[in-house]
């Protein structure tokens, strides 16, 4: 019969009323009457798989409002995956076509029931012959004793499921079986109504009302469509391979799947049958083919589902981020050091500075060490330090495929098929999800957990592989890892959980790639109690508290994550935490980017933290850190904030276009005991200052739960010792503050007002806001060596009274206010200071100081060096050279009345009519500070490597000390 004999629509209506065997038949007439039949997908095909008493909707029980791709082909899954209970015979292997003539089973099918041949179940499977099918008709079926299933049998409830419950306890003793449609109840003295240990059971559509299913390896099971409800539950002992595959779990009191041990090393015949469906089922939703993960990635903020570049965020969220009335929340600019301070000298010569041009008669100075880091780029862009505007390239996020491409463990577990495969389950409203313990494996793909205790929980040696799932409204953490767990955590949307959504400790050391964790009351990700782990690539934003929060000794490593929008820290480091934070984008957090402080000594390298509505990076008390190579830019606070008592070395930064200063240093401690309330706005008063509550990693004053279930863990006993990643790090006894460049900042480059010592050497202060540098409290020596302060709007030193600085090998050129203002105590050793708009060098109020072997140049309106005051100390052994020839003021002044002071030997060169002076004038002998040696070998450190040039120079110089009775010590500057 040709199909062109009849409309297509009526030929679709006439098989619409045919089998499932019928349709097949049809398809087999010839390739038009397949296309035929195959157009029947959503008519003929959905009736057949909707109305198949022995499964449910394809996408159910996560999505049933969702259609599959085919209903033809989901109906043909199911007819394969429900006999795999049959494949157990043994495998004929000498010829392709034997199978053709081997014997098919013989199968009986028994009734039981009411009126039916048998009445009992026990009675049935007495009778039961190898493969029979065991019809129960509608009825409650109870025995009193426990079954032995002993020969391999299909238990079918007949009707709709729900009508057919049975209140019994069944051991498996042959090598398979099925049931299919059944309500299984506990028995009055088992609450295990299923067990295997060697057999294979598959159960399809099947209900476990407060009973549990039993598996011990070499056993297997394969569940499809199963409800686990009222506290059900499956357990896995030493399970080489199950499967649990689209079912529902809901209201257990403890976890709804356990997988306790080792697989062992045995396999039952069906191991290589749901080896080869796991691979079916994984290969369809593998990160390379392109199918979207399930669950709610689709919804909630649109902007967080790519990647972004800066064009794409930058200058929206810097105008939020400037915009606003508000300083910030951690910092305001104190003591009147912001734009408005000018002293009377420095107004003047910035008023005459801002209509005059430039001049002449200035020496060169631009070919220092530094001068490299101010050019532009070979592509003609400028650099950070000399850019206005902040102008910098994001990077973006890796996928799966990349982050596998570069990991070969963690390619080799996203491959791995053993233990419990748990697959389009639901597990909701109850305590617990999955435990695996006691070297337990499991795999878990594009489930969802949500309404429970916690979501997984991985110990003891175990192995997880969780791919594609939603972790959501946990009351307690989402996933926990322990007592040295491993694994692999890829693409799952971990949300709106009470504490963390991923808590890591006690050795435990997973592979988190590419997930989004985001909306968390507490923390996204917590490492605490000698936890590690390597999180990269993921999505971590929106938190309440810190977006990854390490303490206790914890140890992971940080790469290539975005964490943003955090209404906490980014990242904080706290109570003897460590880990390797490398190339991730911090942005828009509310407090600090980087948050670390009470013994937090992490490796901070190569991140770019910007703006945030609060600082960028917080080292608090007894903070330590290797923070190097980031770049810090265009935050609402400072770029880098430190506290008294911290130890942290900062190299190499690029801390541009912060909205306050650059780097500061203070001397307060964080308060006792002192938690911020969301009440006080998160800013408090201490001492005077507004700054921001205690602990970046807390948002609010509640507590996170670090103890497991009450147990208290004794920290103290977790920690290692210095892991081999640290072993390069330089050991210091005093902050360092080297190679970095602080540009554009709102206010003072570098602010320091502290108690302890500090060493700042070769960094480039340029063109901010305000001061250069400001040390307005010192008690102990501030070394300033080998800097270079540039175009800065106001002047380019300045050292408040009772400070202790030494200032040796500096350039300090073109501030619109004095070169240097000294009022403290110390020496000015070897700088260049030239084309200042003030004074080159003041020196005031009763500063006890050594002004020794400087080269000093003003501008037009001021003096190159000036004593005011009484001042004590020496200046000497200077070069002083003339600026604008119509510059009156004398190149050394000193007031009259100083006795205290005295000058010696110092050389001032003007210029006469007769000869043109400054021709001949050069910064020679050395060339202009700051100095590069390159005969003295590499440095020793190489932190510069991330600026655009490389100060591989040591320069050995024979340093003063700051007092006159101190002897005399030697510096190394890179």
């Amino acid at each position: 019969m040709e199909v062109a004999t009849l409309p297509m629509e009526l030929w679709r209506v006439i098989l619409s009323y045919l089998p499932l065997p019928d349709l097949g038949r049809c398809c087999l007439v010839c390739h038009a009457w397949r296309e035929l039949v195959l157009s029947l997908d959503n008519t003929r095909w959905k009736q057949l798989c909707l109305g198949c008493p022995e499964c449910r909707h394809p996408n159910w029980p996560s999505q049933p409002h969702l259609e599959p791709a085919s209903w033809r082909e989901a109906l043909k899954q199911h007819a394969l995956a429900s006999r795999t209970w049959t494949q157990n015979g043994v495998e004929l292997q000498s010829s392709a076509c034997l199978h053709l003539f081997r014997r098919r089973k013989d199968r009986r099918v028994l009734h039981v029931g009411v009126g039916c041949e048998f009445e009992t179940l026990r009675g049935a499977l007495g009778a039961a012959s190898p493969y029979d099918r065991v019809v129960l008709h509608p009825g409650v079926y109870e025995e009193q004793a426990e079954l032995a299933l002993k020969v391999p049998v299909e238990l079918v409830g007949l009707g709709q499921l729900g009508e057919v419950s049975l209140l019994v306890c069944v051991e498996q003793q042959c090598p398979t079986a099925r049931l299919c449609n059944l309500v299984f109840m506990p028995a009055w003295f088992s609450t295990v109504v299923y067990k295997t240990s060697w057999g294979h059971v598959q159960l399809d559509n099947c209900n476990f009302e407060g009973a549990q299913l039993q598996v011990r390896g070499p056993g297997t099971c394969q569940a499809r469509f199963c409800s686990f409800s009222h506290g059900g539950s499956a357990n896995f002992l030493g399970v080489a391979l199950s499967l649990l595959d689209s079912c529902d779990f809901s209201g257990s009191d403890a976890a709804s799947v356990t997988v306790d041990g080792s697989p062992v090393s045995e396999r039952n015949w069906a191991c290589k049958h749901l080896a080869a469906l796991a691979r079916t089922l994984t290969s369809e939703g593998s990160p390379t083919n392109g199918v979207p993960p399930r669950g709610s990635w689709g919804t909630g903020n649109a902007e967080v589902g790519s990647t972004f570049s800066a064009e794409d965020w930058g200058k929206a969220a810097w105008q939020r981020s400037t915009g606003a009335p508000l300083l910030g929340q951690d910092t305001v600019i104190e003591d009147g050091w912001g734009e408005d301070r000018l002293c009377d000298g420095e107004l003047k010569s910035h008023e005459q500075g801002n209509n005059q041009a430039s001049w002449d008669y200035k020496l060169a100075c631009d070919r220092h060490s530094l001068a490299p880091l101010l050019k532009p780029q070979p592509d003609g862009s400028l650099p950070p330090a000399s850019s206005p505007d902040p102008h910098y390239v994001i990077p973006g996020l890796l996928s799966l495929s990349q982050e596998l491409q570069r990991d070969p463990e963690a390619q080799l577990l996203a491959t791995s098929i053993q233990g419990c495969f748990v697959r389009r389950c639901v597990l909701r409203d109850g305590k617990g999800g999955v435990h695996i313990c006691n070297y337990g494996q499991a795999r878990l793909e594009e489930n969802v957990f949500r309404g429970l205790n916690y979501a997984v929980r991985c110990i003891q040696n175990s192995t997880i592989v969780m791919l594609r799932n939603e972790v959501r409204e946990c009351s307690a953490s989402g996933v926990f890892l322990r007592l040295s767990a491993h694994g692999l955590i890829a693409e799952n949307n971990i949300h709106s959980n009470g504490e963390a959504g991923l808590d890591i400790r006690k050795g435990a050391n997973p592979i988190i790639l590419c997930n989004r964790i985001h909306s968390g009351l507490r923390s996204g990700v917590v490492v605490l109690g000698n936890g590690k782990g390597s999180i990269r690539s993921n999505q971590i934003y929106n938190n309440k508290e810190a977006g990854v929060y390490i303490l206790f000794s914890g140890n992971p490593v940080v790469s290539g994550n975005h964490i943003f929008q955090g209404q906490a820290a980014g990242i904080a480091v706290n109570e003897n935490g460590r880990g390797m934070i490398i190339e991730n984008v911090i942005r828009e957090n509310q407090w600090g980017g980087a948050d670390i402080r009470r013994g937090g000594d992490p490796v901070l390298r190569n991140n770019y933290i910007c703006y945030g509505y609060s600082d960028g990076v917080v080292v608090g008390e007894r903070g330590r850190g290797l923070i190097e190579g980031n770049h810090i830019y265009c935050n609402k606070g400072c770029g880098v904030w430190v506290m008294a008592s911290s130890l942290p070395q900062l190299l190499a930064n690029y801390i541009t276009h912060n909205r306050i200063y650059g780097l500061a240093v203070f001397c307060r401690k964080d308060p006792e005991n002192r938690e911020p309330r969301v009440g006080d706005g998160a800013v408090q008063e201490w001492g005077g200052e507004r700054r921001g509550g205690g602990d970046g990693a807390r948002r609010g004053g509640a507590q996170e739960n670090f103890n497991d279930d009450g147990e208290i863990f004794a920290w103290e006993n977790d920690l290692d010792s210095e892991d081999e990643r640290y072993s390069a790090r330089r050991s210091i006894s005093v902050a360092l503050v080297e190679g970095n460049c602080m540009s554009h900042n709102g206010a003072v480059g570098l602010y320091v007002k502290t108690s302890e010592p500090l060493n700042v050497i070769g960094n480039l202060l340029n063109s901010n806001c305000a001061t250069g540098i400001a040390v307005l409290q010192s008690t102990q020596l501030t070394r300033l060596v080998a800097n270079c302060t540039l175009d800065n709007s106001l002047g380019g030193v300045t050292v408040e009274k009772d400070c202790r600085v030494e200032l040796r090998g500096n350039g300090i050129y073109d501030n619109k206010g004095h070169g240097v203002s000294f009022c403290g105590d110390g020496q000015i050793g070897e700088n260049d200071v030239v084309g200042n708009r003030g004074n080159g060098i003041q020196v005031s109020s009763n500063a006890d100081v050594k002004v020794l072997h400087n080269r000093v140049q003003p501008s037009k309106g001021g003096g190159a060096i000036v004593v005011l005051g009484p001042v004590k100390g020496v200046i000497g052994d200077n070069v002083l050279f003339q600026g604008h020839p119509g510059n009156k003021e004398a190149l050394l002044h000193m007031d009259p009345s100083n006795e205290s002071c005295v000058l010696n030997n110092n050389i001032i060169l003007q210029h006469t009519n007769s000869c043109p002076s400054h021709t001949l004038w050069a910064l020679e002998n050395p060339s202009a500070r700051p100095l590069a040696d390159s005969t003295s070998g590499p440095s020793a450190s190489g932190y510069s490597s991330r600026l655009t040039i490389s100060m591989t120079a040591r320069i050995s110089a024979t340093v003063e000390s700051g007092c006159h009775n101190s002897g005399s010590m030697f510096c190394s500057i890179l």
